[in-house]
């Protein structure tokens, strides 16, 4: 069994719950998992579990909504066979979040959805992915959509 945490790059959205699943069935059941929202008060960058709008000006209100979605991201991380807990993390931009928790927990994978953005899209609104693939010594599991 392995020794290290696995670190589930979590938003809230339906890929980051399919790519939760997916390292379920990939990874060792039982392995410890940190599931990880990323939030900043000036970026709202998830999908909060109630499907509250959030105003970015009120941070406390965009942490607890962070703390929530990790937690639920947890629920669905220990139906999938981990030892699971939520962890919200403040951070710009957000894969320098990942990266540096993933480096504070000693995480051994980090697992993301991916969403393939491409083109001028993908330019625009750049990819937590690909930026945490460049910066990160740990290595990554991308999960795709399904088709």
């Amino acid at each position: 069994m392995a020794t290290t945490p696995v670190l589930l790059a979590y938003d809230g959205s339906e890929l980051a719950a399919v790519a939760t699943e997916r390292a379920g069935l990939e990874l060792e059941t039982g392995r410890e998992a940190l599931v990880a929202v990323v939030w900043h008060p000036a970026d709202v960058g998830f999908t909060p579990v109630d499907g509250r709008h959030l105003h970015a000006a009120t941070g406390v209100e965009v942490q607890e909504a962070a703390e929530q979605t990790a937690a639920h991201g947890a629920t669905l991380a220990e139906a999938a066979g981990f030892r699971a807990r939520g962890i919200a993390v403040e951070a710009t931009p957000a894969w320098q979040g990942l990266v540096d928790a993933a480096e504070e927990h000693g995480a051994g994978l980090l697992v993301f959805g991916s969403h393939r953005r491409s083109g001028l899209t993908g330019h625009l609104f750049g990819s937590v992915t690909a930026a945490t693939l460049a910066h990160s010594d740990v290595p990554v599991l991308v999960v795709h959509r399904p088709a």
